[in-house]
């Protein structure tokens, strides 16, 4: 392992101990060159299935990608980071349990687009006008109108004033 402080390669493991997921070793080293100290981790490399795209595509999935996505609907909202790293833990799981090779990536939009609606429902909202690409207004309110049939009056008016104070014109 090289020392991210002097790039050599020498070091000496001072104290190992379980991640606290679980499924990680955190490992503390020393460098014996420059005897400055860093932490590693290690985890067993799972083979993570292909990603079929909407064009036909092929690529390995990305938990970072999906991530991204989720952080940027959840932005000023009261999901935490926790909340989504748990969901990408349980995703993976899930692929790795059930041995798929391949996965579309409509199967993966509507397990983010589920976890979602059950964190927050403004998040649900933004990710869902982006990834099934609401061509305009009209989309937007459809799917806006099944959510809040099925949330009934008093969800709907707290729904309508979270959309209203948190995606309004001035949000910048």
């Amino acid at each position: 392992m090289k020392c991210p402080f002097c790039a050599e390669l020498e070091n000496k493991v001072i104290d190992s101990r379980l991640g606290k997921d679980g499924l990680s070793i955190r490992r503390r080293r020393e460098c014996l060159s420059c005897g400055r100290r860093f932490t590693t981790y290690e985890r067993v490399e799972e083979i993570q299935p292909l990603v079929i795209k909407r064009d036909g595509r092929r690529e390995p999935f990305d938990r970072e990608k999906i991530r991204e996505g989720m952080l940027k609907s959840t932005q000023k909202r009261p999901v935490s980071v926790d909340d989504i790293d748990d969901f990408l833990d349980n995703l993976e799981r899930h692929f790795q349990e059930t041995n798929q090779k391949e996965i579309p990536s409509t199967e993966i939009g509507e397990m983010v687009i589920d976890a979602l609606k059950n964190l927050d429902e403004v998040a649900y909202v933004r990710f869902a006008s982006v990834y099934r690409q609401f061509k305009d207004l009209d989309d937007f309110v459809r799917e806006l109108k099944e959510l809040l049939a099925k949330k009934g009056e008093a969800g709907a008016r707290h729904l309508l004033n979270d959309l209203g104070q948190h995606n309004g014109p001035n949000e910048s």
